[in-house]
């Protein structure tokens, strides 16, 4: 698992070790973490450090005293190293005067600076560090808008990246990789700064860390959640989950989430809705039950609101009057707006809400005065993703997973995991669909919130790029849900035998 820390826990890491080591040993951990990751890039991209160009674009401050010193080091192994200095006259001194000893030059102007920066073969970033806020400074705008012709590494965090949140006041200079020390940093990890960082390379430096409230799980973890029948399972031990969607109007979404949902781990899923007829026809092992939820008989889990149309109000009450896990999509989030967080008060079971940021934003309008409230604008929350899910999780004492680029799963009581999975072809109808289905059906075979919301999310990602292969290409949402069992297989098969144990003969049905 990458966990993640706030810039103040590591500020407070680095101040404990520092006062146990000499002074400056954590800045040279630092850079020569750095510099043999830059020496690798070079070798691979031109065969040799030696008669490399590389641009050191350095700030004020130890981010900038780290590029000084990883530029220092590639001189010394011959490559041609030229510094800008974008605060000259609160460079890192030291920094700055191991580069000139190495045979490292200055840059004089920004005309000059530019102009190496166009032709250099590596730049590194030390611009801004991971205490920066506000965005880049007009002296350091150029960079991120010029053209290059090498790779960038970014030190610690993209220029212009938020550490904490991962957001972009204006504009950032975008990596190609991102060198960071002694932990992952949540911007890094979250778009927007995701997709400036790269690949995400991390330097151990000796901290001392206390659990982080940011994680993104990895084959491994996932392997580990996945629930797995034992010899003595049979369909119902596995868990039954209710699947209350689709309408006259949206008869595919209930086929979608049905499909999710038969890929999700659960022994059973019961149907209840308007397209039973179309459901029985393409997955007839499914169990079809007329009326709503409160008839459909026991389940352990329930997904309510995908294609939801008029009988989403019906079913929403229904399945929130059960004492199991409810989630809650699409439509249903709709009616839960206009309801308000007070709809969940007196529930003793959990809830999982699943909005994309149109969603998030009538949430969090209903959370602030009810229905007639003027939602925020979904670029803004879009663009400040774990914010909104955090705001939306402590708003209705709900589990959060948010839709988008960066998918961010958070959980009331501060928990967050984002998704390292999926691809830009995820961006069509009825993907949601098939997420909440799995998601639902991981739930009723006994996964807690956080760990149903992040594993459904890791392999609908997954699934998705599996389908759309490398480039990418189109996908639609019924080929993401035939890919799930072979994204499960992959994460399964990576993690190793142990990911296996449990296994039996079963009982069958």
């Amino acid at each position: 698992m990458r966990h993640a820390h706030r810039v103040e826990v590591v500020r407070a890491a680095e101040a404990a070790l520092m006062a146990r080591l000499p002074e400056g040993t954590l800045m040279q951990r630092a850079a020569a973490g750095l510099a043999a990751t830059c020496a690798r890039l070079l070798t691979r991209r031109r065969g040799r450090v030696y008669g490399s160009r590389v641009v050191v674009l350095a700030g004020s401050g130890d981010n900038g005293g780290d590029a000084l010193y990883a530029g220092a080091a590639l001189a010394r192994r011959g490559a041609r190293v030229s510094a800008v200095l974008l605060a000259p006259e609160r460079a890192h001194a030291a920094g700055l005067a191991a580069l000139r000893a190495a045979g490292g030059r200055v840059v004089a102007d920004q005309a000059a600076g530019l102009a190496d920066f166009s032709r250099a073969d590596l730049v590194l970033d030390g611009i801004v560090g991971i205490g920066g806020q506000g965005g880049l400074r007009p002296e350091a705008r150029p960079y991120a808008r010029a053209g290059r012709s090498g790779v960038v590494v970014a030190v610690d965090v993209p220029s212009g990246v938020d550490a904490d949140t991962g957001e972009v006041a204006g504009v950032a200079l975008r990596a190609d990789v991102t060198v960071c020390f002694g932990t992952y940093k949540p911007g890094l990890l979250i778009d927007p700064g995701a997709s400036c960082a790269g690949a995400v390379q991390l330097v151990g430096i000796g901290l001392e860390l206390p659990p982080a409230e940011v994680a993104a799980l990895q084959h491994a973890d996932v392997a580990g959640l996945l629930p797995v029948p034992g010899a003595e399972s049979d369909k119902y031990r596995r868990g039954v989950v209710g699947v209350a969607a689709g309408s006259a109007r949206y008869p595919g979404a209930a086929l979608l989430a049905v499909a999710g949902a038969l890929r999700g781990g659960a022994g059973a899923v019961r149907y209840v809705g308007t397209a039973a007829e179309e459901v029985v026809r393409r997955f007839p092992e499914t169990l079809v039950t007329e009326g709503g939820p409160a008839g459909a008989g026991r389940v352990q889990a329930w997904v309510v609101g995908p294609g939801g149309g008029e009988g989403a109000e019906r079913a929403l009450a229904e399945a929130l009057a059960a004492d199991v896990p409810v989630l809650v999509d699409a439509d249903g989030l709709t009616e839960l707006a206009r309801l308000g967080p007070d709809a969940l008060a007196g529930r003793t079971a959990p809830t999982l809400l699943t909005p994309h940021t149109g969603e998030a934003a009538r949430l969090l309008a209903g959370a602030g005065g009810g229905a007639g409230a003027r939602p925020p604008a979904a670029d803004e929350l879009a663009a400040a993703r774990l914010a909104t899910a955090r705001r939306i999780a402590a708003a209705y004492r709900a589990t959060v997973l948010l839709k988008g680029s960066t998918t961010v799963v958070a959980d009331p009581g501060g928990a967050v995991r984002v998704n390292p999975t999926g691809t830009s072809w995820l961006a069509t109808a009825g993907s949601g669909d098939v997420l909440a289905g799995l998601a639902g059906s991981l739930l009723a075979a006994g996964l807690a919130p956080l760990d149903a919301a992040s594993v459904a999310a890791y392999l609908h990602g997954l699934a998705a790029r599996r389908t759309a292969g490398t480039p990418g290409a189109p996908v639609t949402a019924p080929e993401v849900a035939a890919a799930l069992p072979a994204a499960w297989n992959d994460v399964r098969s990576a993690a190793g035998p142990g990911a296996r144990s449990g296994e039996g003969e079963g009982t069958g049905g």
